[in-house]
């Protein structure tokens, strides 16, 4: 137990009234500051954008990694006219991780550090990157911003390096990922070709495979257009990390979610955690990407995936839609975190309002 937990309540008075009188109505604000509040937020900082040549960083912050996923890195990466560096540490093995925390938090460290890194690259995701929030060096990322990209796991990263530095990252493919036509006109035109404002229509492949797989069918539970800044990623990892310093902030953002391989009923959990958490209800609109293999097996007495998510968003009054070309899947486009953007259901839209590099 802390020594502040001894203090009564009439020693807590006497502190904040001296308090007052010695600084007036500012000092009584701070102290008067819930325990529990939100921190506040940090200036919204944008890395510079990626340009031909530049050199990008491979780390592997998260799931053990064969060398397929190493080779085809390298490969993605040097197909978009930009050269590679491999994280020192990037083959080491710890159970089912990329390595201990410690040496996945080095390769980290040393990549924003590094001069001539102008992005750091997520190989994969899998799970892990929520042990090195704590141990991250927040402070030398703010006065070293460079691209972050990745997904699934890496959503962890994001959202805590998003929040305890303003650094704008990329909810984009893993380096390991199969880039299609889709993926990379769009990823190369946030992280490379900045615009002032940047339109992005979901992927007709995704529309294509709706037909026999009903997990790609884009729906509009809640029409209308909203607008707020982008925050969320993998559910999962959104949902546990709400509660800590590191939680995702609801409150007037476009909330953006997908899953893979979790039943109907732990989606419901989670949203319920997140709602409990975080209040659904706050958000400026939920935008619902792909759940990959979310569906109820045969036979049992599951509610629908499509139930599932229903529970939680028609009760909801802001714009809510579901099956965006974003998550497990082969044609995704790249969600800057903390960038302003409109969501335009009857359009199927999502348009960035400003450019999210420099």
């Amino acid at each position: 137990m802390s020594s502040h937990s001894s203090f009564s309540r009439r020693q807590f008075g006497g502190m904040l009234a001296a308090a007052v009188g010695a600084a007036g109505a500012p000092a009584l604000a701070a102290a008067a500051q819930p325990k529990g509040a939100p921190m506040q937020a940090h200036p919204l900082i944008k890395p510079a954008r990626l340009r031909q040549g530049d050199l990008v960083a491979l780390v592997a912050p998260a799931g053990l990694l064969d060398e397929d996923d190493i080779t085809r890195a390298i490969s993605n990466i040097e197909s978009l006219g930009l050269r590679v560096t491999l994280g020192t540490h990037i083959r080491a093995v710890h159970g089912n991780y990329a390595g201990t925390v410690q040496q996945r938090l080095d390769d980290l460290h040393a990549a924003f550090r590094d001069p001539q890194v102008k992005a750091v690259w997520a190989i994969r995701g899998g799970s892990g990157c929520i042990s090195l929030l704590a141990h991250i060096d927040y402070k030398m990322i703010r006065a070293n911003p460079k691209i972050l990209i990745g997904y699934s796991d890496i959503t962890a990263l994001h959202l805590a390096i998003h929040r305890h530095t303003g650094l704008v990252t990329f909810h984009g493919p893993v380096a390991s990922s199969t880039f299609s036509d889709y993926t990379v006109t769009h990823l190369q035109a946030v992280l490379m070709q900045p615009q002032e404002q940047y339109t992005i229509p979901m992927a007709l492949e995704n529309h294509r495979r709706a037909q026999t797989q009903p997990n790609f069918t884009i729906r509009t539970v809640h029409g209308g257009q909203a607008t707020g800044r982008l925050t969320g990623g993998n559910l999962c990892m959104v949902s546990a990390l709400a509660g800590t310093p590191y939680a995702a902030e609801f409150e007037q953002r476009i909330v953006f979610l997908e899953e893979i391989n979790e039943a109907p009923y732990r989606v419901d959990r989670m949203l319920y955690q997140l709602d409990l958490a975080s209040k659904l209800s706050s958000a400026a609109a939920l935008m619902l990407g792909v759940f990959m293999h979310c569906e109820a097996e045969e036979g049992g007495s599951s509610l629908t995936l499509e139930q599932t998510v229903d529970q939680h968003l028609l009760p909801l009054t802001a714009t809510a839609v579901a099956g965006y070309s974003f998550g497990h899947i082969r044609d995704q486009f790249t969600l800057p975190m903390g960038i302003l953007a409109t969501l335009d259901a009857e359009r199927q839209t999502l348009t960035l309002l400003e450019a999210a590099v420099s």
